[in-house]
């Protein structure tokens, strides 16, 4: 008889997150982690107490892919402008991941002035504050209008059965972007 396969805490990790990228977060259960696994629900519920210890992990690997695909590259040549870009190429091509982390409410409670707050953004701050040559407290206050018009044209694109214009996209993000710097030098 061969040896069983043992099904381990990462593989019911990964499944999870990959059972919420095909299908979305609504569909995220131990059935169908199972079956992606090819196994009995046993095993997934061995390795986690409930659900919503499987829903934290796949939502922190959702988070880190998610970070992975918007952060700029090296040699972007307007680093803010490429983050936006993919931010909303994210949204079109991953809509389930998308609304996983931004639609279920896993905000509730808080102001935006407090998700901006979120240590977790500091190398976005980063790059904020470098391509806007200005110090963390300027780049907050300009990212969360950023923002704002990033994450809005994301979710629409999520949620509907919309087109995706990159040239168009970029031209909105540049408006955007460009007019945050004029209203900075007027003051």
């Amino acid at each position: 008889m061969p040896p069983k396969v043992k099904i381990t805490k990462k593989m019911v990790a990964d499944a999870s997150f990959e059972v919420v990228r095909a299908n979305g977060h609504e569909n995220l259960n131990a059935r169908t982690i199972s079956e992606y696994l090819g196994c009995s629900t046993q095993p997934v519920l061995y390795n986690y107490k409930t659900v919503d210890e499987i829903r934290e992990t796949a939502y922190e690997i959702a988070d880190n892919f998610h970070t992975s695909c918007i952060m700029p590259k090296e040699d972007d040549e307007n680093p803010i402008l490429a983050l936006g870009l993919n931010y909303v190429r994210f949204g079109n091509e991953e809509k389930n991941l998308f609304r996983f982390l931004f639609q279920t409410d896993k905000f509730g409670g808080m102001d935006v002035s407090s998700l901006m707050g979120n240590p977790e953004l500091s190398d976005i701050m980063n790059v904020m504050a470098e391509g806007l040559g200005c110090n963390e407290e300027d780049a907050r206050e300009m990212f969360l209008t950023f923002f704002c018009v990033v994450h809005g044209l994301a979710s629409l694109l999520a949620n509907n059965s919309m087109e995706y214009d990159e040239e168009q996209s970029k031209k909105m993000l540049e408006n955007v972007f460009f007019g945050m710097l004029a209203s900075r030098k007027r003051r």
